[in-house]
This record gives C-alpha cells, structure tokens and sequence, in this order.
C-alpha cells in the first residue's frame, strides 16, 4: 500500500494522542459533569469528528481550505466560537449549581447523543486537525504508493482507533475520580478549570494562523 515506518507511526500517533487538548478537556469535562457514559459519547463523537478531517486530507479537499486564507479563517473562527461557547456554558452551569447547592448531573444535556454532537464538532471545526493530517500522514507514505488516498486511509484509521481507545480510557478515569471526589466544591473547581480551559483553548486557536 506503500506504507513505510508503521510501528513508528503507531507509537508517534499514541505519543500525541496522549497530548491534553479541546478533545481531551471535552471528555474529561462531560466525565465529571455527568459519569463516564457520557465521556465515552464524546470520545466516540470526537472518533467521528477526526474521521472527517481524515477522509478530507485522503481526497484533497483539506489542501484546498488550507490555500484559500478566507476558507481556513472561516473554519477557524467557527471552530474558536463553538469552543469558548462550551466553555461558558460549563462555567454557568458550575456557578449555577453551586448557586442552589445542586448535583452536578442535575445539569446533565437532553441525552448522550447531544454530547456525541458535541464531540464531533469539537474535532471538526478545528482547523489545526486538518493541518495536522496533512502535515504529519505523508510522512509515513511512498511518493510512489499504488494509492496515496488509501493509505492515508489506512493510517488515519490506525490514528482515530488508537485516538478513541485513549479517550475512551480517560473518560472511566474521569468518571471514577468524580465519583470518588472527597467533596462536591472540589468537583466544582475541576468544573469550572475545565471551563476556562475551553475558552483559553477558543482564544488561542482564533488568535493563530495557518502555521
């Protein structure tokens, strides 16, 4: 298939994988916020979102966002938007049940399949995915492959399933930690930095450029 250097992918891919970012911040947030099943929905969601941003680099149509500056700023800020919404939303939805001295899952969203949305827009609207694929897949594939798109098929796969295994992993860490948390203000804080993490991470990606 023209795949060169595979165990090396692998273990590059779980390395960055491992790397805390929006995604990781989602699962952990919605893991605390409501139990690991939630967590899973939204490593599940982000695993759907980074398939796109695979499918895209596989046929070309990343290239193109990336070399038209209007596209790529319009994803970016869309991207940026959605991020610092979730972040204020957690940091509301913290403050408000402190507020009425509440549980945190009495702020629980309508159902798992709106934190699986929630996961898949988190990946896709994020302009530096697609940056990353294209930058870090065809280090791994022959100029000379018989199909250039089925093997960044391929590896993009072996990333998303690793990818989704790890987030999978961090969502029953999170999960048992909020449930074994000594105190609910504890909780709370852990809520809230998650919270302003998103809306850090949101400024920070509208702020970037294509690099």
């Amino acid at each position: 298939m023209g795949i060169h250097d595979l165990w090396l992918f692998i273990l590059a891919g779980a390395l960055l994988n491992v790397t805390p970012g929006p995604d990781m911040a989602l699962v952990i947030a919605r893991s605390t916020q409501h139990g690991p099943r939630a967590g899973i929905a939204a490593a599940l969601g982000i695993g759907v979102g980074t398939f796109f941003h695979i499918a895209a680099a596989a046929v070309g149509i990343s290239a193109l966002i990336l070399a038209s500056a209007w596209a790529f700023t319009a994803v970016k800020w869309i991207g940026a938007l959605y991020l610092i919404y979730l972040g204020i939303q957690t940091l509301r939805a913290t403050f408000g049940q402190a507020q009425a001295a509440a549980p945190l899952v009495a702020a629980a969203p309508a159902s798992l399949a709106q934190i699986f949305r929630q996961g898949v827009l988190t990946n896709a609207l994020n302009p530096k995915v697609a940056i990353f694929f294209l930058a870090f897949l065809p280090q791994f594939v022959d100029a000379d492959a018989p199909s250039t798109a089925m093997a960044f098929l391929t590896l993009g796969l072996i990333f998303d399933v690793v990818g989704t295994l790890w987030n999978v992993a961090v969502a029953l860490a999170a999960g048992w930690l909020a449930a074994t948390a000594p105190s609910q203000r504890l909780k709370l804080w852990l809520e809230r930095g998650i919270g302003a993490l998103f809306v850090g991470v949101g400024v920070k990606l509208a702020l970037s450029g294509r690099d």
